[in-house]
């Protein structure tokens, strides 16, 4: 006879981001993924196709895991499926969207869809945050100054993160919409453990003297990409770039003490595509760095991360346990 198939669960933003993992949590799923990036994890490159409006794309991003138990009860199987349509900003509607799709690693029945959007965001915050955590050396341990370029999506999951970690931090923000700015600003300053807050005339004043520079600008045109060089930066500075090239120069990813990313492979092949222009090789994957238990160097860190499948599915999975748990979710008929 015939075994029923599975539940299959949607999660809408609103259910992913009531059952998302407080900030801690966060933090240790992120590290958990990169060091499975850097170990068993099994993920090709971002596979993309290009849809007729100009700048447009649409990439998937199937990922693997195997977990540590002998029967696969706690491997991580899912994909991601996320696009891009600048010209929808036009429209009023959403540049980029996503789904995840989470599959049962034992039998690859799908399990679970989920808006990726809210992952997206909380995902790559927590990645920075492992960096911040590993390689921040402010000058002034009781005053730690960072500096947050971009007041978008990523501006506000970040800084919660940064706050966290650095208490007391003084934070300078930059936006090209200064409005954008100083509406991330006046959410800076309702945070706790967090000092004083300023909006910075232009992404050079934001970034001098900062112990840690996260870049998240804008991808979009009129934007000068690898703006941002050595002389922006503080001889020990750590840079967490999550906006690929835009702002961090090639020079500084060259005369970094160390320059990670959070998979290799597919940092080489965004290069191959021409989307880091004048980098060199990195030095190790941040979950290789990690696990080296090696002190860290003396001089600029850079880290950069482009963002991998992984992360989505091992969050994923947190929080369709999670909303399973608490009956979040709409039921879909097979």
């Amino acid at each position: 006879m015939d075994q029923p198939l599975p539940p299959l669960r949607y999660l809408s933003a609103s259910d992913v981001a009531a059952a998302m993992p407080g900030l801690r949590e966060r933090l240790a799923l992120a590290d958990a993924t990169l060091r499975g990036l850097a170990g068993p994890a099994d993920l090709p490159a971002k596979i993309g196709v290009h849809p007729r409006p100009d700048g447009s794309f649409g990439h998937a991003m199937p990922a693997f895991l195997p977990g540590a138990a002998g029967d696969g009860l706690g491997d991580r199987l899912g994909m991601k499926w996320v696009l891009g349509f600048p010209a929808n900003a036009a429209r009023g509607l959403p540049a980029i969207s996503a789904l995840l799709l989470l599959n049962d690693p034992l039998t690859g029945l799908a399990t679970a869809i989920l808006d990726a959007g809210p992952i997206t965001a909380q995902r790559t915050a927590a990645v920075s945050g492992v960096a911040i955590r590993a390689w921040a050396t402010p000058a002034e341990p009781a005053r730690p100054r960072a500096a947050l370029i971009g007041a978008g999506v990523q501006g506000h999951s970040h800084l919660p993160v940064i706050a966290h970690l650095l208490p007391g931090v003084s934070v300078g923000i930059f936006d090209r919409d200064r409005s954008r700015a100083e509406a991330l600003a006046e959410t800076a300053r309702r945070l706790p453990r967090v000092g004083p807050i300023t909006v910075a005339p232009s992404a050079r004043a934001a970034v001098g003297g900062a112990d840690v520079v996260v870049t998240a600008a804008s991808f979009a045109p009129p934007a000068e990409r690898q703006a941002m060089t050595n002389d922006w930066l503080a001889p020990n500075a750590l840079v967490v770039a999550v906006d690929y090239a835009t702002m961090c120069a090639a020079e500084v990813a060259r005369d970094a003490a160390l320059f990670v990313t959070d998979h290799t492979g597919q940092f080489l092949a965004s290069r191959d595509d021409g989307q880091f222009d004048g980098y060199p090789d990195p030095h190790a994957m941040i979950g290789e760095a990690l696990g080296s238990g090696d002190p860290r160097p003396v001089g600029r860190v850079v880290a950069t991360h482009l963002g991998t499948g992984l992360a989505d599915v091992v969050f994923g999975a947190a929080i369709l346990a999670e909303a399973e748990r608490r009956g979040l979710g709409t039921p879909l008929t097979r």
